[in-house]
């Protein structure tokens, strides 16, 4: 008796070595066969959870320039939040991709009945006939674990492209509201200074009413002017509070919360040579990077169903212990044997498709961005030779013709058709540098964006 309870002791104990032995060797040979995990890419652009200091600086009141609108948004923009986020989980997804499989445990309980030795029927492991634990641990083929790791690593590497990409985008569209914005605050600017002259000339053309040197038409045309004037100013100030709110939005501010006065934009640069331009955007341009990592993860998935075509395997132990008697120990090996030829085919042809439509889609993205490019780079150019002849040129004959027609008007030689018209020529000129001016920054920033860096 006591010889029968040593010796199931010492198959007790064995099999207790046993188990992690066998686990510690699938291990290993999964690890030989795979290869070591790359590590998971580091976030290159962005947090998931920005840092609480993401407010503007306090001496620059948010709306002053364009860098605080920038941090500001890049801290509670709710859209890039969510890209953000879902960035964040294609890189938790790179540890998970080359797990092995959970493992199974299966209890066996055989004769519940108890026919065969006698007995009710129960369910109780160990008051049966015979009671089997069975530990089944899966094995993925020889360097699947690997693909499937470095494919996840891919998949991740594009999203941080593409949060990158969103980023520009967004950076882009705030850029383009705070133009608008600071356009229609000089366009308001302009406009008082305009109504302070019609003001001006009213008082002016009243003088000589008085006097009997104007008709009372000239003073009915200079109330009507300042009447033109008063309501484009109620227009302006409606397009810089629509302004003000679209970058608000943007922000995720109410849509009436103030905004500084916008400061001058920064100077642009003198010359921007296209060939250096597309040059830079091919190197730089997030787009393109996240199509070639989409094409790395697009290969790496035709490579992994490959592999498809050799079998996975199983290894399992199992305890064998029949009631009132000694238990037993025995071990599995499994193997998935590929026979469905068709589907595996099938998803062979699909993942080849997959790398044309990827290597396809950078093409196009290529071509499109040299298109963009070459498209903002003209406006840009045209922008800057209009600004160019405005201020070298007819702003500063605007300017003279008005101050020699206000004389010629003080003394009675022009009537007030000649001065008016004067004013108008110098506002319209001033608007149109102001215009050309905004077209410039607007064609810049979209470089910018599309080349992927500041200029």
């Amino acid at each position: 008796m006591h010889s029968s309870n040593a010796g199931t002791q010492r198959r007790a104990l064995a099999a207790a070595l046993l188990i992690p032995g066998l686990l510690a060797v699938a291990a290993t040979v999964q690890a030989q066969g795979a290869g070591t995990p790359p590590a998971p890419p580091a976030a290159r652009s962005f947090p998931v959870a920005p840092a609480a200091a993401t407010a503007a600086d306090p001496a620059t009141p948010l709306g002053a320039d364009i860098a605080g609108l920038l941090q500001h948004a890049r801290g509670t923009n709710p859209a890039f939040a969510a890209q953000r986020a879902e960035t964040a989980a294609a890189r938790e997804r790179v540890d998970s991709a080359g797990a092995l499989p959970d493992p199974n445990f299966q209890v066996e309980l055989m004769d519940f009945t108890n026919e065969m030795r006698g007995g009710g029927t129960t369910l109780v492991p160990g008051q049966v006939g015979e009671t089997r634990y069975r530990f089944i641990q899966p094995l993925p083929g020889w360097g699947k674990r690997e693909l499937q790791t470095r494919t996840a690593a891919a998949k991740a590497d594009e999203a941080t492209a593409r949060l990158d990409a969103e980023w520009l985008d967004l950076a882009l569209t705030i850029k383009q509201a705070w133009l608008r914005y600071y356009a229609a605050d000089r366009e308001a600017a302009l406009a008082r200074e305009s109504l302070a002259l019609l003001g001006g000339l009213e008082e002016a053309t009243l003088a000589r009413y008085r006097q009997g040197l104007a008709p009372q038409q000239a003073v009915l045309r200079a109330q009507r002017e300042i009447t033109s004037q008063r309501l484009a100013q109620v227009g302006i100030e409606q397009r810089r509070r629509a302004a003000a709110a679209a970058l608000n939005g943007l922000l995720a501010r109410a849509p009436h919360e103030p905004l500084a006065a916008p400061a001058e934009p920064s100077a642009l640069p003198a010359v921007l040579p296209l060939p250096a331009l597309v040059e830079r955007a091919r190197a730089n341009n997030p787009a393109l990077s996240a199509d070639a990592h989409a094409i790395e993860a697009a290969r790496l998935e035709r490579e992994r169903t490959w592999a498809d075509r050799y079998p996975d395997y199983s290894i399992g132990l199992t305890n064998n212990r029949p009631r009132g008697e000694d238990q037993s120990w025995d071990l599995m090996f499994e193997v998935m044997i590929p026979l469905q030829q068709s589907a595996r085919r099938a998803r062979e042809r699909e993942a080849a498709h997959m790398v044309a439509a990827a290597d396809a889609k950078r093409e196009a993205t290529a071509s499109r961005l040299g298109g963009e490019i070459g498209s903002a780079w003209a406006a840009f150019t045209s922008a800057q030779e209009t600004q160019r002849l405005l201020r070298g040129t007819l702003l500063p004959q605007a300017q003279a013709t008005r101050d020699a027609t206000r004389s010629a008007f003080e003394t009675g030689r022009v009537d007030f058709d000649a001065v008016l018209e004067a004013e108008r020529q110098l506002v319209d000129t001033r608007m149109s540098l102001l215009q050309a001016e905004v077209e410039a920054h607007m064609a810049l920033f979209e470089i910018e964006k599309l080349v992927g860096e500041s200029l």
